[in-house]
């Protein structure tokens, strides 16, 4: 393995670990604002503090691809990010990364649109975490949560948003496409605040801390990890170290929410996490005259 890929993997699984400990810090913030004022300000903040660090690290960039970039991910990330806040007014935070972390498993599905076949782990991994999800998610009247659902719907995009930066990552500078992104998402979500939430001072003042650590840390940090680990790592690798933001997640909420889960909903956890690592170990190859069989 190359160092630069090592490294790129590091920076990946850094990422992972700031983005499970947000769903605590994200979970308590709902506590004063609501979810487009909490994605507007995190995302607005995250953009405010890589501003300086372009301007010292990357001043100077001809080429356009990182505002197309920018604009693509801003717009992908402005929607799975308000679908999971959303989704965790009612879900918890340790179950929240789990099913956030099922992107994963969508990476895949979506490549059915690329007429890019899926192989025998994929498949079961679908299997396994429809049984995770199960196990996780209904309840004994066989219904779901609608928290649970968002979730889902932000991991199918955080899924899109995952092939967007695969795309434009290798092209161009991914502190500059991180800065956009994040402008462009709290922007988005500025205009939904305004319209359904218009939150007062005191209430912005109470949630400083959660805002600040998914501003800065979470997506300014986190995200912008993921852009730069992306461009030294294979894509299937690179999203089994960042799934492993669903082990954090758990481990956050029972540190800082004291959340626990019940035996039912870990034994869903374990299939989820499971799923998600089979659909990741490449497919066997083999040649035979001349023709290469999955």
């Amino acid at each position: 393995m190359k160092k630069k890929e090592i490294q790129g993997y590091a920076l990946l699984l850094l990422a992972s670990v700031i983005w499970g400990f947000a769903f605590a810090a994200q979970s308590a913030g709902m506590d004063h604002v609501g979810p487009f004022t909490f994605t507007a300000l995190r995302s607005l903040l995250a953009a405010l503090a890589l501003l300086p660090v372009i301007m010292v690290f990357d001043p100077h960039r001809n080429d356009k691809e990182w505002i197309k970039g920018g604009i693509a991910c801003g717009f992908c990330l402005s929607i799975a990010m308000t679908f999971q806040q959303m989704g965790l007014v009612t879900t918890s935070a340790g179950k929240s990364g789990f099913l956030t972390a099922l992107y994963i498993l969508f990476v895949p599905l979506l490549g059915i649109f690329f007429k890019r076949k899926i192989g025998i782990h994929a498949k079961l991994g679908v299997a396994g975490a429809l049984a995770g999800f199960y196990l996780l998610c209904m309840k004994e009247s066989l219904s779901i949560a609608s928290g649970d659902i968002l979730l889902i719907l932000s991991a199918v995009v955080f899924a899109v948003h995952i092939l967007v930066i695969d795309y434009y990552s290798p092209k161009t500078s991914g502190l500059r496409i991180s800065m956009v992104q994040f402008l462009v998402a709290g922007s988005v979500n500025v205009i939904f605040m305004l319209l359904f939430e218009k939150p007062d001072c005191s209430s912005v003042f109470k949630a400083w801390l959660p805002i600040a650590y998914a501003g800065i840390l979470s997506s300014g940090v986190g995200y912008t990890l993921q852009i730069v680990g992306q461009k030294h790592t294979k894509p299937t690798q690179a999203s089994l170290v960042m799934s492993l933001e669903s082990v954090f997640s758990v481990l956050a909420g029972w540190i800082v929410l004291n959340e626990a889960l019940s035996v039912r909903e870990l034994m869903g956890c374990a299939l989820i996490f499971g799923a998600i690592c089979l659909a990741q170990i490449p497919e066997k190859k083999e040649e035979h005259n001349g023709t290469e069989l999955l």
